[in-house]
């Protein structure tokens, strides 16, 4: 995110509205074929990541509900799971025909996943630092120190991007 936010502002885009004015920014590299390079790599990504945050999604309400989950399970042993997986990529589709502005859900989602990071890296380091948890596998002192900086860190950074909002 920094590399690109460098990049687009060091050619004078400060806002940006549209992926073509992201693509935009490749024009000094690669000229003409600045909007067919932002293309492929968008597809690319998105082929990339479709399977990857549909499976991990699935997984983790899986998990939590404690349903059978993983690909290697047959549908039928693992119905829910799979079920999951195709709202999932539905979800993503959805999103597209309703041309929700990727730009914007890019923005957001980094957002709420920053904003909710803090309270989960506080439980993290909790359930870490218990032997009752943990048993033999606790912390060593300077991992735990390491840890709750981070935590600091991104719990200040959260609290930093409400008292900055406009």
């Amino acid at each position: 995110m920094l590399t690109a936010a460098v990049v687009f502002h060091a050619h004078g885009i400060t806002t940006i509205q549209t992926t073509a004015q992201a693509a935009e920014a490749l024009r000094p590299a690669a000229g003409a074929f600045a909007h067919v390079l932002f293309s492929v790599g968008i597809v690319g990504t998105g082929l990339l990541a479709l399977p990857v945050l549909a499976g991990s999604g699935a997984y983790a309400v899986g998990e939590a509900m404690q349903w059978p989950t993983g690909l290697e399970k047959s549908p039928r042993v693992a119905l829910r799971f799979y079920l999951l997986i195709a709202i999932a990529t539905a979800g993503g589709v959805v999103l597209n025909v309703f041309q929700f502005d990727p730009i914007k859900a890019l923005f957001w989602s980094a957002v709420v996943n920053g904003v909710a990071s803090a309270p989960i890296m506080v439980a993290i380091m909790v359930l870490a630092n218990r032997r009752a948890v943990m048993g033999e596998f606790t912390l060593p002192p300077r991992l735990k120190l390491l840890g709750w900086t981070a935590t600091l860190v991104m719990t200040v950074m959260a609290i930093a991007l409400f008292m900055t909002w406009r």
